[in-house]
């Protein structure tokens, strides 16, 4: 038996997943559940500061039980208090999922809202609204989060509390359940925690934290514990911690994302099956499976829309995806305004020389003219039958289309119907779309339609910094198929009704799932098979689960949230029906959506059908609507995620104990040494501080470095080296090297025993590199940094980060995080510390640092690593002693004694005398 979940413990009001329109459809990738409890502190605006709100003795120990990539109901509470007669503005942030209730407490008293039909709801506000004394509740939709907005009209003095309560489903994404919560008080907090409990019976495979707004002071307030099963992450930071600094104590540093990301162990098998109260859920999600070679063909919108950033960013991402083609697949472009032109006149293989003469094409694209999508899309179909045909495509290999626009057709068949009809007729369930809508002037409505009815999925991408990370991880989605035409079989004697049970194709990553509803007799043992196609051949899985032993679980006193297969059931059959709703017609349409309200009804879900309304009792009307946000009213909105809008007063709360399972949860050795101050200054903003003996003794340091450059005006300023590199143990301490003859992209350091590679590309002109590039084996990383910002790769999921910006990220074995002072540091207790940095002083640009370099192994090596190797200092020439010859793998270089300017501890930088070497 098996027994999944992960439980969210938290005062923090906003949680923020991805956007309602971005979740997978026919690949049936699975979203999670899972309940809540009280949480140990709430924030509750509209206090006095720093007053405690008392919950009562919380609920009894409980273990969540879920399956991976699950995550809580949480309560969010805000106060509005009416100073005067005017309505006020609340703000909630959460998932698009489901929303189980909003609450509102008076005087004491809770007063629970009402799932109704919208025109029900929407005509029971309006009274209300005639009658001046109501509000509403309007749902806009953003990036990653829905944006609960209460407008209420508060009497003066009084005070009402809204609390909502909802269902967040996560899903595999690129191998991995992200669980993201917003963290932004906006004030201090006397009482501040945040528990996450994870369960895993088939083992944690891997669990790293993310944070966009911890320093190295807060960060002493987080612990993650973790065993072969289970794992607890804790952030409890006291109050001198959260300020931003000494002087400005009121200011909290708490202002961003906080993120869990982790996966389960795997095997090869038709994955488990949990019952509970006559209902279960199917998870399925093999490892180990060959990835089935694919023929893909890219259609790119370059109408006169797409000019500027929005073409560079494809350019730029087109370019990456093309990179990352298998050498057994097929692709081919094509790029369409008014019309459309391929790039061959059929497809060709994944070859280096093709792949480089596709990059140089997408490089040219240039955008201007209208946008023929129809012509498009039918092209591609077309060389795909004709290579079909003539039998170019391989046998078992997949066919996918990719389309990306950023606008309505404006050119030959302009009608959506119509072009949408043609494409169905014309693809005849032979290959699989896909539609990506670049910003909001696309319909996604249409693209959707599309996509689902030819067995892809649609997604938004959105005008931003990572516009072109965003299509690559699109990409990395899809670009690995394991299995196509999967099918479940239950025994029809033992399930009465199942949610979706047939998908076209399984992607690497992913997880399809399948709820039921099991008969009323049904068998002491439940089976069921997985059929599918690998590449060149038929399988089929098989697995078994005791139907007494899983209710006995899912009973159990440890386990509160009861009903949760039956509402994931629910939530799975709503989800589908009105995906159905967007390809029938509109006599079956009215049929669907009928059966999709009254489960929502039953479950009181909010969905596109419902609203929620909220009341008092009669003679104290007041009412607010709650409502599932629809893509299209948002389809001109600039929308913006990932921020508040309301303001946060005092927090406190009686803590409710939560537990996971039985059993100890044993807290690993500590990962990583107590923290060092590297390089650099401590910032601004979190400086000690500062005597005045001690102010004055920095001051007249400074003076007197400027002092000795005004006395030198006809000389040229100090400049900082190429790369400084500390020697420890050595005779010299540290060696200046500048870079002096640029050969593109250049291996710097390489150590397989470290599992360490780092590349870069230095210019000479400008004097720092473009680029520099960090790879780590274990964990399998990439850090690629430019002047620009940092992107880093794992699991093929891509993340870019601007420079400044405070990041802190554990995962297995390494440890990463920068500063304000745009210092990103790559840590691990046994490896080399690297570090990149954004340098601000002379010679302005990207610098690579280096620290603990006695840990580089004996198999160094690179333009940077040959001076870990044996190195020979010559003695001081006697004629003049500041020059040096060194040996270094057998050749000479010449040393001379210059004064440099040291970077490594942030600008303006510090004077040395250093032994320089040219390269």
């Amino acid at each position: 038996m098996e027994n999944h979940g992960i439980f969210v413990s938290l005062p923090l009001r906003s949680t923020d997943l991805r956007h309602p329109e971005a979740k997978p459809r026919q690949k049936g990738v699975t979203k999670r559940q899972i309940p809540a409890q009280n949480t140990e502190n709430f924030l509750t605006p509209g206090l006095p500061h720093n007053e405690a709100v008392p919950q009562g003795g919380g609920p009894p120990p409980c273990h969540r039980s879920s399956k991976p990539g699950s995550s809580p109901h949480t309560s969010n509470w805000d106060t509005a208090e009416g100073g005067s007669a005017l309505g006020q503005k609340l703000h909630w942030e959460a998932p698009g999922v489901s929303v189980d209730s909003v609450s509102r407490i008076i005087d004491g008293v809770t007063y629970p809202g009402n799932i109704k039909e919208k025109a029900a709801a929407q005509e029971q506000y309006s009274a209300a609204v005639e009658r001046g004394e109501s509000a509403g509740l309007v749902k806009a939709t953003g990036r990653k989060t829905e944006q609960f907005q209460v407008s209420v009209s508060v009497a003066p003095a009084a005070k009402i509390t809204f609390e909502l309560v909802y269902e967040e489903l996560l899903v595999r994404h690129l191998g991995a359940y992200e669980l993201l919560l917003k963290v932004q008080p906006q004030q201090l907090v006397k009482h501040l925690q945040m528990d996450i409990y994870i369960f895993e019976p088939q083992g944690i495979s891997f669990l790293e934290t993310e944070s966009t707004f911890m320093t190295n002071e807060l960060a002493e307030a987080l612990t993650t514990t973790q065993n072969k099963t289970k794992a607890h992450v804790r952030f409890r930071p006291m109050l001198s911690q959260q300020q931003k600094s000494p002087e400005q104590q009121q200011d909290t540093v708490l202002d961003g994302n906080f993120i869990v990301r982790y996966d389960v162990d795997r095997t090869v098998s038709g994955g488990s099956i949990q019952i509970e109260n006559g209902y279960f859920v199917h998870y399925f999600a093999p490892e180990h499976l060959a990835t089935i070679p694919k023929n893909v063909i890219f259609v790119i919108d370059k109408s006169g829309s797409m000019s500027g950033r929005k073409i560079q960013q494809t350019r730029e991402a087109l370019i990456k995806i093309l990179g990352d083609l298998g050498p057994r697949d097929q692709f081919n472009l094509i790029s369409f305004s008014g019309e459309a032109t391929p790039w061959k006149p059929q497809l060709v293989a994944a070859s280096a020389e093709n792949v480089n003469e596709a990059k140089s094409y997408a490089t040219a694209i240039q955008a201007q003219g209208g946008t023929n999508i129809n012509d498009a899309i039918l092209m591609a179909v077309q060389l795909l039958e004709r290579a079909n045909r003539e039998e170019l495509l391989p046998p078992g290999s997949v066919t996918l289309i990719i389309l990306l626009t950023d606008g309505d057709p404006t050119v030959g068949e302009t009608n959506p119907s119509e072009i949408q009809k043609n494409v169905q007729e014309a693809i005849d369930g032979q290959h699989s779309l896909f539609c990506l809508g670049f910003g909001f002037d696309v319909s996604y409505a249409f693209l959707e339609k599309l996509a689902l009815d030819n067995g892809g999925l649609a997604r938004r991408i959105y005008e931003d910094s990572d516009s072109a990370l965003q299509l690559q991880d699109f990409y990395q989605e899809v670009a690995n198929p394991l299995m196509t035409s999967v099918a479940f079989e239950y025994p029809s004697n033992t399930v009465e009704a199942v949610t979706q049970d047939a998908f076209r194709l399984f992607f690497k990553g992913s997880e399809l799932v399948v709820a039921g509803k099991l008969r009323d007799q049904s068998p002491d043992v439940f089976s069921a098979k997985v059929r599918g196609q690998l590449h060149m051949e038929n399988i089929t899985f098989v697995t078994e689960s005791r139907v007494a032993e899983q209710e006995e679980a899912f009973w159990s006193p440890r386990y509160i949230f009861h009903s949760f297969m039956e509402r994931l059931w629910a939530y799975l059959t709503i989800q589908q029906l009105l995906e159905q709703t967007v390809s029938t017609l509109d006599a079956e349409k009215q049929a669907l959506e009928a059966r999709a309200l009254n489960l929502s009804l039953s479950y009181s879900f909010v969905t596109p059908l419902t609203s929620m309304v909220i009341t008092k009792p009669e003679g104290q009307e007041q009412s607010q609507v709650a409502e599932k946000p629809v893509e299209n009213e948002n389809r001109h909105r600039n929308v913006h995620s990932g921020h508040t809008l309301f303001r946060y007063h005092s927090v406190g709360g009686k803590a409710s104990r939560v537990s996971g399972p039985p059993g100890p949860l044993h807290p690993p050795h500590l990962p990583y040494p107590p923290h060092r101050t590297p390089w650099r200054p401590t910032p601004p903003d979190v400086m000690p501080r500062l005597s005045a003996t001690s102010f004055l003794d920095e001051h007249d340091m400074d003076l007197r470095i400027k002092e000795t450059t005004t006395a030198s005006p006809h000389h040229a300023p100090i400049q900082p080296p190429s790369v400084i590199l500390p020697l420890p143990g050595r005779s010299v301490d540290r060696l200046c090297v500048d870079l002096k003859r640029s050969q593109g992209p250049t291996n710097l350091l390489s150590d397989p025993g470290q599992g360490i590679e780092v590349t870069g590309h230095y210019e000479t002109e400008k004097g720092h590199f473009s680029w520099i590039e960090v790879t780590f084996e274990k964990p399998q990383l990439q850090v690629r940094a430019s002047p620009e910002h940092v992107v880093v790769t794992r699991n093929r999921r891509s993340s870019a980060y601007k420079w400044k910006k405070t990041l802190y990220s554990v995962m297995p074995g390494l440890k990463m995080t920068m500063d304000k002072a745009g210092l990103l540091l790559l840590s691990s207790p046994d490896r080399v510390t690297i570090g990149l940095l954004s340098w601000d002083g002379p010679g302005a640009g990207l610098r690579l640092l280096l620290r603990d370099t006695d840990r580089f192994s004996s198999h160094i090596n690179g333009t940077l690593g040959q001076f870990y190797q044996d190195v020979l200092w010559e003695p001081l020439a006697a004629a003049d002693d500041s020059k040096r010859t060194l040996k270094v793998q057998g050749h000479d270089h010449s040393a001379t004694r210059e004064l440099k300017l040291d970077y490594q501890e942030g600008p303006p930088g510090t004077e040395i005398s250093c032994w320089s070497v040219e390269l």
